[in-house]
């Protein structure tokens, strides 16, 4: 959940009107801060777009809603998982999605406005960030959102096999990703709940010579055949601390797309796959339960 990066300000399209009995905060009513289970969480509104909110958990951005438009994503590591939502299946083709993280919710709305029909199922510990959310950033009647106030990996552990189209963990414990959340037990968990054809994608974050992003890519590539990594080419050079998303799965990605859409995204990315991840890789070593550690700390005044 966490965003390392920078909000899409670029390129902005009028904004929709709010839709008819479609009930939330509004900004007259102005930010809202409110101790929730993982620290102090605050609604922030956005600049530039009248119905949309930013949510933070201890200065870390963790979410940004457009109640006005579920479409909108406004963190270049949410569009990157967008991306990855669009190609896994036909335009318009309801899916059944695990989200291991809900934050916000944002990603659970995207899918449920581009993919009506589509069942979901997001596991969020916080539950008083659930209803925080809930009651601010409501809902929309009718979509099939059920959220479980649990660990991640415990939901994951009761997961029917074979019974989800997509994992997509974004997993954050402030702006950590927890040690039982990154390993190939975890990994292989993910594997077993997804049907013919289904994708794991994650969100992490790492800096300086990436050492965890680097050991995630091995960690994934112990349980499946066919990865992908996307992120700013600074990121991936050293050059400043930030969000990667990954992608796995049993069958051939399509990167060629991917690589279409992440290239005309307003914020600068790059996909990296086959040899060249293998490079990446470095000969790390895949994370397990016995020797995983959280992903590392932002260095201070990334959030500023």
């Amino acid at each position: 959940m966490a965003d390392m990066g920078r909000s899409n300000r670029a390129a902005r399209s009028p904004e929709p009107a709010l839709t008819t009995g479609q009930d939330g905060r509004g900004h007259a009513q102005g930010p809202l801060t409110r101790p929730v289970g993982s620290g102090l969480a605050e609604l922030r509104p956005d600049r530039d777009r009248p119905h949309a909110w930013s949510l933070l958990i201890d200065g870390a951005p963790q979410s940004l809603v457009d109640l006005a438009d579920p479409t909108h994503l406004g963190f270049e590591y949410q569009r990157r998982l967008g991306h990855l939502i669009d190609l896994v299946a036909p335009p318009g083709r309801p899916l059944t999605v695990l989200h291991l993280g809900g934050g916000a919710l944002t990603l659970a709305r995207y899918v449920a406005a581009t993919r009506p029909r589509s069942r979901q199922q997001v596991a969020e510990i916080d539950t008083a960030l659930t209803e925080l959310v809930r009651a601010e950033l409501p809902l929309e009647r009718g979509w099939q959102i059920k959220v479980r106030g649990a660990d991640a990996r415990s939901v994951l552990e009761r997961t029917p096999e074979g019974s989800v189209d997509l994992v997509i963990t974004d997993v954050f414990s402030g702006a950590r990703t927890p040690a039982h959340c990154t390993t190939v037990e975890f990994t292989t968990l993910a594997a077993r709940a997804l049907a013919p054809g289904g994708w794991y994608t994650a969100n992490i974050a790492d800096g300086g010579a990436l050492p965890f992003a680097r050991s995630q890519v091995a960690t994934l590539g112990a349980v499946f055949p066919e990865l992908c990594l996307t992120a700013d080419p600074a990121v991936l050079r050293g050059k400043r601390f930030g969000n990667l998303v990954l992608a796995a799965a049993h069958t051939p990605l399509p990167i060629a797309d991917l690589t279409r859409r992440v290239a005309s995204d307003s914020s600068h990315g790059r996909v990296e796959h086959g040899r060249a991840l293998t490079d990446f890789t470095a000969g790390a070593t895949p994370a397990t339960d016995a020797t995983a550690a959280p992903s590392p700390s932002p260095p201070p005044g990334v959030f500023r």
